[in-house]
């Protein structure tokens, strides 16, 4: 099997580390490996597979004879991505900077693989919460098509970084101590205000837009349209913080064009790869961020018909942010590429 030289820029971040541990769980044949990030990250020495690895401080020279290029996320994206496409690596990227280009394929592996291969250099990433909502809905929607989706999302604190994390458990602990807490991350760093995040929930990520949903919710919007290539399924979300550490989880109700029942949906579901069905009420099972923290596949459960339109379905669907919905779906893009020798 040939080997690739990577490079992986937000090495010292959540999504980064994560990028790491899977390349090892996944035995990633890679040959050289490049660890980048910022000026202030650059310098930190990390050990990976018992090897040691100084990583670099991320510039347009970053990207030479590197072939796959993974970017964690981030401003980052937009000022070296052109750089690393020009130097003749491919970019997966996990930020949101290119999602929406129309040059540009945005890519679930198990979902639409077809579009890999449009690729102009730059392959992009979903969001976190559109990967896991949308490997729910793909099965059903081959089957029978989609009219409408209302979806609310339970957002773990990790979607927000290793800081968001760090200020839950801070919290708990100054909570525990009866000390005062001064938020100063959540719902995001650089605005205005901050709110306590232990024992309480925020519902909005990311900054508001003129029609008032955050730019999360448009995002769930946008790239499901873009994803399932299709505009006419109508779409509402709302994206709610709450104090998990990882794993999302989200409450999905869907309008169908015609019937579909809850144990069609159910085999639909179980027989589709990354899918795991978790579901019998009479014994509580059913899909919890404490139980899919750290697992590969998206979970769902609570699928019962919605008795008040005509044709609906609700489901309850959770799956670990930080490995399908970010590190591992780009593994999985840059694995699909290795297996159908798309990579120079």
């Amino acid at each position: 099997m040939n080997k690739y030289n990577v490079a992986i820029l937000g090495a010292t971040g959540a999504v980064g580390q994560e990028f790491l541990n899977l390349i090892e769980e996944r035995n990633f044949p890679f040959a050289k490996l490049k660890l980048l990030a910022s000026k202030r990250s650059a310098g930190k020495e990390i050990t990976f597979m018992n090897k040691k690895y100084i990583v670099e401080e991320t510039t347009n020279d970053s990207f030479k004879n590197i072939q796959i290029a993974l970017f964690a996320g981030g401003s980052a994206s937009k000022t070296f991505a052109p750089a690393a496409v020009k130097a003749g690596a491919v970019v997966i990227d996990n930020s949101s900077a290119f999602r929406m280009d129309t040059e540009v394929p945005l890519i679930i592996p198990e979902v639409n693989p077809e579009f890999i291969k449009t690729h102009k250099g730059i392959i992009a990433n979903p969001n976190c919460s559109t990967i896991i909502m949308v490997m729910a809905l793909k099965p059903l929607y081959d089957k029978v098509k989609i009219k409408r989706i209302v979806v609310s999302t339970y957002q773990a604190v990790s979607g927000g970084g290793k800081e968001a994390m760090a200020e839950l458990e801070q919290q708990v602990n100054d909570i525990a101590a009866g000390k005062t807490i001064i938020p100063q991350i959540l719902p995001g760093a650089s605005m205005p205000k901050h709110y306590q995040i232990a024992f309480n929930l925020i519902p909005q990520i990311d900054i508001f837009k003129d029609n008032l949903y955050t730019k999360e919710e448009m995002k769930m919007i946008n790239e499901t349209h873009k994803i399932l290539n299709d505009d006419s399924i109508g779409i509402t979300a709302t994206t709610v913080r709450v104090p998990v550490y990882r794993s999302h989880a989200e409450s999905v109700n869907i309008e169908f064009t015609d019937e579909l029942s809850v144990e069609t949906a159910k085999n639909l579901l179980a027989n589709f790869p990354g899918v795991t069905v978790q579901d019998n009420p009479a014994d509580m099972k059913y899909p919890m961020p404490l139980m899919t923290s750290g697992k590969n596949d998206v979970y769902v459960g609570r699928i019962r018909k919605d008795f008040s339109i005509e044709n609906g379905l609700n489901l309850w669907v959770v799956g670990d942010q930080i490995r399908k919905g970010a590190a591992l779906n780009a593994l999985q893009i840059a694995e699909y590429m290795v297996k159908n020798n798309m990579i120079k």
